[in-house]
């Protein structure tokens, strides 16, 4: 046998420069490169490593591991899953600071390789700087903290266990059902040691998408379902996506008729223009899904993993004798709720349902009637998104400039308060995956360490980031590396002083205006933050402007600009689009001194009869 004499970071980063996929008939690197924060931990042994491998494997530095880690999710994402990214840190902080990402990459089923640095296998020097020391536990490190949110971990303490350490990694990265973050701590010493590697262990692999088709009895039970539905209903999740399932999602809903919801996830499976997308559906949904959902009795889910925003915390489908058809690789996804189970690839089982159901097609009155409420909804988002001579600018109305300036086929990207909410409802997506949001963990600070990732996964398109000011406090050093790669984003500043989403879910739940906005917080001086002037500071071309006419006028000269442009604007914290939406379980104290919230425990009660419970 052959064998190359290698340290374990040099067959690490060897390994993964030769794992390959085909994109478009192409064949492309799998992993588009490596983002590092070199420490004590790592800049040693992995760094001497990425740095001959610097050609074949590209590393990128940021300024925070946890937005690192956020852009190689991104970058995923905006891939469907088809490429990915690695992230390495110190030990300590560094390594920590990744968690938050690694829950992000676990909840949205989106691969990320981890590659955090760990203490000295030899214990020779323990305990080393930034180690944690468990007083019962000797094995234990912080990179345990990975553990949870992560598909597949293992801590590397010899330098041979990489070999099968990488090989279950890429099975999991790879698998459309198991797909999540994978985290492979790597002792610091054992990175630096060498071993006789098999040459056959750096072969060339071209990984592409399993297709698993759904059974023949599932089918059948699917397929029965569906030709005895009278009020059927699409919920088109992110696996419609990453499946590459949209022409036959579309083909499926235009030859049987059958309208079209899409949950965060899933929102551009369809063109918004399409006649059967009825927009976005749940607690954030458009009226012209949620009405159609009370009603329907089959839902067919299309690569969801049906959160409670998606289904309206399990009140909005009020039908008695509903059923849920699970389509969805994963077989704990598939079955929530009492689904009938499809477990299948989302686009292997739309061509196997439709090869079955023949010439059956939806009522033409159920129809009908999702158009109508389509058309219903638009008026009222029109409204929404209309520009007003009030004081200050909705969330709504700014995004209704940001759409008619950059259209719907820029890429937009969010994460959390009150825009994603705001967005699932009004923004007109056009092309697959021009829509982007961290809905399933919902990381205030995603946002613009998010683009960042999206725009090197599509470098070509304008990709438009939206947030509050408190997730632009929270992490905002990524600016900085965009203009540092040439990676231009348009950001988009939405000032409300505070967290106006939760200071409006505080209001709705009978809670008083208590530690949200600057001005119910302690404070002995209200900041008075300039924002444009930080951005700026950050290399951004950046600009305040003071009404919906002049942010128009600052995105159309940032689609001209050559680097990273902020636009700041302040917006009314109160405001939000009332047309459409659903309850929300949110649980309200059953004992309080405070009218405000007896009052809201019981409109709470009332909801939750509504609710179903059949996990």
């Amino acid at each position: 046998m052959t064998t190359i004499r290698l340290t374990m970071a040099q067959a690490l980063t060897r390994f993964l420069a030769n794992q390959m996929t085909e994109i478009d008939g192409a064949r492309v690197p799998l992993f588009a490169g490596v983002w590092a924060i070199f420490g004590h931990g790592n800049v040693a042994g992995l760094g001497e490593a990425l740095y001959a491998a610097r050609d074949q494997l590209p590393t990128f530095r940021a300024h925070n591991e946890q937005a690192m880690a956020h852009a190689a999710v991104a970058f995923a994402k905006a891939s469907f899953r088809r490429r990915m990214m690695a992230v390495t840190s110190s030990i300590g902080p560094g390594a920590t600071n990744m968690v938050t990402a690694a829950a992000l990459a676990h909840v949205n089923r989106l691969p990320v390789l981890l590659l955090p640095g760990d203490v000295f296998a030899n214990r020779r020097p323990d305990p080393v700087l930034q180690q944690v020391e468990d007083f019962g536990d000797g094995t234990v490190s912080a990179n345990d903290c990975f553990r949870p949110v992560s598909r597949y971990f293992d801590r590397i303490t010899r330098p041979e266990q990489i070999i099968p350490a990488l090989h279950r990694a890429m099975a999991v990265l790879t698998d459309p059902a198991e797909c999540g973050p994978v985290t492979l701590a790597l002792c610091q010493d054992v990175q630096a040691e060498a071993y006789d590697y098999p040459a056959s262990f750096f072969d060339e692999r071209v990984w592409t998408p399993r297709r698993m088709r759904p059974s023949e009895d599932e089918l059948s039970a699917a397929i029965a379902a569906l030709r005895a539905a009278e009020r059927p209903l699409i919920v088109s999740g992110g696996g419609t996506l990453y499946s590459g399932a949209t022409e036959a999602l579309k083909a499926f809903a235009e030859r049987f008729g059958i309208p079209v919801s899409e949950t965060q996830a899933g929102k551009s499976s369809l063109p918004a223009a399409h006649t059967l997308n009825m927009g976005s559906i749940g607690v954030t949904g458009t009226s012209a899904s949620n009405q159609l959902a009370e009603d329907a009795d089959v839902i067919l889910a299309v690569g969801s993993r049906l959160q409670d925003f998606t289904t309206g915390s399990w009140a909005l489908f009020k039908n008695n004798s509903q059923t849920v058809i699970g389509l969805n690789p994963q077989v704990f996804d598939a079955t929530k709720h009492r689904a009938l189970p499809l477990v299948a690839d989302a686009l292997a089982g739309l061509k196997d349902l439709a090869a079955d159901l023949g010439g059956w097609r939806a009522p033409e009155s159920w129809t009908k009637r999702a158009t109508e409420g389509r058309t219903a909804w638009f008026a009222d988002a029109d409204k929404a998104t209309a520009v007003t001579n009030a004081p200050l600018p909705s969330d709504g109305q700014v995004i209704g400039a940001v759409q008619r300036v950059l259209g719907s086929e820029a890429t937009l990207v969010c994460a959390s308060g009150g825009l994603p909410g705001e967005l699932h409802k009004l923004w007109q997506a056009g092309a697959p995956g021009s829509y982007h949001l961290d809905y399933g963990f919902s990381t205030m600070g995603y946002e613009i360490a998010g683009g960042l990732g999206a725009k090197m996964a599509k470098p070509q398109d304008e990709v438009v980031v939206m947030l509050g000011d408190g997730s632009y406090l929270m992490m905002n050093s990524e600016i900085a590396t965009s203009v540092m790669l040439g990676l231009k984003l348009v950001i988009v500043v939405l000032d409300n002083s505070g967290f106006g989403c939760i200071n409006r879910l505080q209001m709705a739940t009978g809670g008083a205006n208590f530690n949200n906005l600057f001005r119910d917080t302690r404070h002995e001086v209200l900041p008075a933050i300039d924002f444009a002037a930080h951005a700026a500071s950050l290399g951004a071309i950046a600009k305040k402007v003071a009404s919906i006419a002049e942010l128009e006028a600052g995105l159309a000269e940032a689609k001209s600009n050559s680097r990273t442009t902020v636009l700041v604007i302040d917006t009314d914290p109160l405001i939000t689009t009332e047309a459409g939406g659903h309850w929300w379980d949110v649980a309200v104290p059953e004992v309080s001194d405070r009218p405000t919230v007896n009052a809201a425990r019981a409109a709470y009660e009332a909801a939750l009869k509504a609710q179903r419970f059949v996990n």
